[in-house]
């Protein structure tokens, strides 16, 4: 297949489609339109930045060109706010030529105002699953006309805890419609999603489970101490500007902020408790160029698509092989290069090798030359093993400019440890065990 035109859309999206420069479909909107074009239900796993918004978006617009209305007749849900506009964004570049309208509901914004608008009708929504709840629990919105449901990113719906949720949105939909479920991974956990709310579903099963062609992928052996060194020393070195950092928590994203500033990078944090124009600032300053390094949860690894990210950064490797490949996804997309680089301490290598497992491919260390490496017992103290031979805990003499504890030995040496006495502990117990009064049912 060779063009759009084959594929029977209405003229106004194909002339929007050429428009946005879009020549040849992507092999997801080659197998997928079709399929939605004659209403089946869809279960899609697509690697990221190949066309999902649109596999989807294109049919749907097309189906609510034939009777438009006020009443919201095609619904899509996505997991983030980010995700959510960018998706709403699409889908409005596709219908610029025609006469439909829709909505995007997130939270972070006036519910009034969205109120007032779904008040005025819309022919489709994005939304996110909190905030729409919040409207849906109000009489002044009906979904009943709705004849499209989509779920966008429908893993990590199910991942951050919104299957209490979709199931009750489910209940406000028609029961007669076509629902269409997008992917970048489709875990065994949404097998029974699937079964619920799909009807004699087409599955597709697009790419691999890795990240694209494109994407170069690189892993560097560090101890977690010297993380940031490491960091610091590849963007000096690679001359990086605009590379997408991610941590696994917020408390950690802000630190390494914090760190990198003060180095002297200009560098923004992105997550889910910033309010939402701090998040659409750091956005725009990254799109722009006026910040070199966005350092980002999980959040950013679904909810963002930014042209030309030619660099991502694992400062600290996901434990869930599905994420690493979103984080790989948000380079590399629509045929770009990009490279990925992961920092892996000693205590992450059980998480590359479910990486390694999971697609199937092994990647060899990464090492940097004239790189002053610390060995991994200079990361940080051993473990404690009490199984030491008692001379293992001798005591040790106090440090120049130490007083010594009141608590311990008079003398010039003080116990490092203490030796672990099994018959001591036996005679604790049976000690506390004497004091027990033992008390008669009816005196308890």
């Amino acid at each position: 297949m060779s063009a759009f035109d084959e594929l029977s859309l209405d003229s106004t999206l194909l002339r929007a489609v050429s428009d946005m420069g879009f020549a040849c479909p992507m092999p997801v909107q080659q197998q997928a339109i079709p399929l939605a074009l004659d209403r089946r239900d869809l279960l899609v796993r697509a690697p990221t930045g190949t066309g999902k918004t649109a596999a989807f978006g294109l049919p749907l617009l097309h189906r609510l060109l034939a009777a438009p209305g006020r009443r919201p007749r095609a619904l899509i849900l996505a997991p983030t706010r980010e995700l959510a506009r960018q998706v709403h964004a699409h889908i409005e570049s596709l219908a610029r030529h025609t006469p439909l309208r829709g909505l995007c509901i997130v939270g972070g914004e006036e519910t009034r105002a969205q109120e007032d608008a779904l008040r005025r009708g819309a022919d489709w929504l994005v939304a996110t699953p909190g905030r729409l709840l919040a409207h849906l629990r109000r009489t002044y919105m009906d979904l009943g006309a709705l004849e499209v449901f989509v779920l966008d990113e429908a893993d990590r719906l199910m991942e951050i805890g919104f299957l209490p949720e979709l199931q009750e949105i489910v209940g406000y939909l028609p029961a007669r419609r076509q629902t269409m479920l997008f992917s970048a991974t489709l875990p065994s956990a949404m097998a029974g999603l699937a079964r619920e709310l799909l009807d004699n579903p087409a599955r597709l099963d697009i790419g691999e489970t890795a990240p694209p062609a494109p994407v170069a992928e690189e892993f560097w052996p560090v101890a977690a101490r010297q993380k940031f060194d490491l960091l610091v020393e590849l963007v000096r070195r690679r001359g990086i500007e605009g590379m997408l950092v991610f941590a696994r928590t917020r408390q950690r994203a802000d630190a390494l902020v914090r760190k990198l500033v003060a180095a002297g990078h200009r560098a923004d944090v992105l997550h889910a408790e910033r309010t939402m124009d701090e998040r659409r600032r750091a956005l725009a300053a990254f799109r722009e160029g006026e910040c070199d390094l966005l350092v980002a949860t999980d959040l950013a690894a679904r909810g963002l698509d930014i042209a030309g990210i030619r660099w991502v950064l694992n400062y600290d490797v996901p434990t869930n092989p599905e994420a690493y490949i979103h984080r790989a996804g948000r380079t590399g997309r629509a045929g770009l290069s990009g490279t990925v680089l992961t920092l892996m301490a000693p205590t992450e290598e059980v998480h590359v090798a479910a990486i390694e497992q999971f697609t199937a491919t092994r990647r060899p260390p990464s090492r940097l030359e004239d790189f002053a490496y610390i060995t991994e017992r200079q990361s940080g103290p051993a473990p404690r093993n009490r199984r030491h031979k008692p001379a293992a805990f001798n005591t040790r003499p106090l440090g120049d400019g130490k007083k010594e504890s009141p608590f311990t030995r008079t003398g010039k040496v003080r116990p490092a440890y203490e030796i672990p006495d099994p018959e001591k502990e036996a005679r604790k117990k049976r000690k506390r065990r004497s004091r027990i009064k033992k008390r008669l049912p009816h005196e308890k």
